[in-house]
């Protein structure tokens, strides 16, 4: 192991949500510059979430970790159960006596959306339970592990939401959904802050229109035939697999000098362009830059975006 080809050996990482997605090519790609990296979700190979994804499980996350060179550690956790994040936090200060990274992607809210619903008529239980998924699962995690994390200087929180403070200023559909993928960005900034006394820095992140396990079977294809959906969605020809936020985050982690970003929100084809990364295709895909250009009254062209 080298610092160049393993820039991270030796850090403890934390990604709550990892079964799937974003979560999951992070926690990899995290593993891969040799970080030890805990992957928790509710799907494991003897239970299924809500979700209803049973081939997306967290030990399987951690074997991909193990394989891609990091060690991964699988712990079965339901976030919004504080005692087992007690647990979880517990087991790796017993096991490390520290955390270095803490990735809050949790969420799995998805199926509850009723976009294009009035608040009024959105039931609220489905209405509470995406916050619930979306922000009280992120606020007692860090709760719990800050105190952690916060014990040497350097730690970093990562708060992984939909959409950049610019790009949230407008619409998103729905009220719930507003408020669940607005409140990682506020606590990115609260958190960093509160964080930067001791040393810590905080940052929010969002993909793109990420071409998630979830989102492929939602249009029926593949991360080999994905071009086919371009007619179905004019903004999917500027998708981009979870592999290209992963490295971003991974190239932010690996940063000395992360701590510039504290308290913003950072979108994939922000950090691709900053830290020269690209997505598996070798494109660095910019779809909030495309649509804030469309929303400026502008005419961009897709191929200036990709």
């Amino acid at each position: 192991m080298t610092t160049k080809n393993k820039p991270l050996g030796g850090r403890i990482v934390l990604v709550a949500g990892a079964t799937r997605g974003a979560g999951r090519a992070m926690a990899v790609e995290l593993g891969a510059a040799g970080a030890t990296v805990y992957v928790t979700g509710r799907t494991t190979r003897t239970s299924v979430s809500e979700v209803g994804r049973p081939t997306e499980t967290v030990e399987e996350t951690a074997e991909l970790v193990t394989a891609a060179g990091g060690e991964g550690i699988a712990v079965p956790t339901d976030h919004l159960d504080p005692e087992q994040v007690r647990a979880l936090v517990r087991r790796v200060e017993r096991d490390h006596g520290r955390l270095d990274v803490l990735v809050n992607d949790l969420w799995g809210g998805n199926f509850l959306l009723d976009f294009d619903t009035r608040m009024w008529d959105v039931d609220l239980e489905r209405g509470l339970r995406m916050l619930d998924l979306g922000v009280k699962s992120h606020i007692i995690t860090s709760s719990i592990a800050l105190p952690l994390l916060v014990r040497e200087p350097g730690g970093l929180v990562v708060e992984v939401t939909d959409g950049t403070a610019e790009t949230n200023k407008g619409f998103r559909e729905n009220f719930y959904y507003d408020l669940a993928k607005n409140g990682p960005i506020r606590m990115a900034f609260t958190l960093g802050e509160e964080l930067k006394s001791v040393g810590c820095t905080a940052v929010a992140v969002t993909p793109g229109f990420i071409r998630s396990e979830e989102m492929l079977d939602i249009f029926g294809l593949t991360e080999e035939n994905w071009r086919d959906g371009v007619d179905k969605q004019k903004h999917w020809a500027l998708s981009e697999s979870p592999v290209y936020l992963a490295r971003g985050v991974t190239a932010l982690v690996a940063d000395p000098g992360r701590s510039r970003w504290n308290g913003l929100s950072l979108d994939s084809g922000r950090l691709a362009r900053e830290y020269g990364v690209t997505d598996a295709d070798g494109s660095r895909p910019d779809v909030w830059g495309y649509m804030l250009a469309e929303q400026a009254g502008g005419t961009p062209a897709v191929e200036d975006y990709r």
